[in-house]
């Protein structure tokens, strides 16, 4: 797996083709989840690929999978990837005006992008995003901690990330922070101009439906999103629903981009 130097980090990436070659210029730029990583995203990536006919650029950031260790995040570490580390990945390996697509953190990072760099993406795809903090995903992430700290998880963990600690002491410790309370990424809703789809489920154990709602209140042109809320699903909608979100995806792609 190649690496590539961003902000003087060095990140593993990926770039899948659909097996009935590409049929859709634009790339889609996978964002994973805080506990995420290349592997983690398991089959979705070329599923993606070949259901769209898009070409699909996946990495890890720093801190998670085979990319180089963090020592602690930031509290504003998703400010920081949206606003400086993605924006030159892209400019690095040439992919102008891609689709953005994230998942939890990365959803939110594909906000930030969108709202307040120089990215001009065709699109935004948001899974289980987070736009402002709820007392339900403080409380998720400090169960997640406990567990951790009690069961197998981090060697579960381990088999998708070189430096476990990094991965998950980085990410719950920058979201139990007292700095946290306060994170909010409202600010860059309104200067979004490009096609959103929104996805959610009802069951989303890190997060309600109070999300998608603020992104359709606060976007710029409420008639650009589309948005798709998915019954008997939790925080990982591509995981509990595959089928369901990539019939979606590949609509709005075909309708919107």
């Amino acid at each position: 797996m190649p690496f590539i130097e961003v902000q003087g980090k060095r990140l593993e990436y990926v770039r899948l083709l659909p097996e009935q070659g590409i049929q859709n210029q634009s790339v889609i730029v996978l964002l994973h989840e805080g506990l995420g990583s290349i592997s983690l995203w398991r089959d979705f990536p070329q599923k993606l690929a070949d259901t769209t006919g898009h070409e699909v650029l996946v990495y890890s950031r720093y801190g998670y999978g085979n990319s180089e260790s963090a020592k602690g995040f930031a509290f504003r570490y998703m400010h920081d990837e949206g606003l400086l580390a993605l924006p030159e990945l892209l400019n690095l390996l040439n992919i102008e005006h891609p689709i953005l697509m994230g998942h939890s953190d990365g959803a939110s990072i594909a906000l930030i992008a969108t709202g307040g760099s120089d990215i001009k993406p065709k699109a935004v795809i948001v899974m289980a995003p987070h736009v402002l903090v709820e007392p339900i995903c403080f409380n998720a992430i400090e169960q997640a901690s406990q567990i951790y700290k009690t069961t197998d998880l981090k060697d579960k963990l381990g088999k998708h990330h070189a430096d476990v600690d990094s991965a998950f002491l980085g990410w719950s410790g920058a979201w139990l922070s007292d700095e946290f309370k306060d994170w909010n990424i409202e600010e860059y809703l309104p200067s979004i101009k490009c096609p959103i789809l929104t996805i959610q489920g009802y069951e989303d154990e890190y997060g309600t439906m109070k999300q998608l709602d603020t992104i359709a209140n606060k976007a710029s042109n409420a008639n650009i999103i589309e948005t798709l809320r998915i019954n008997n699903c939790r925080h990982s909608p591509h995981k509990d629903q595959p089928e369901t979100v990539l019939t979606a995806i590949n609509s709005f792609i075909k309708n919107k981009v």
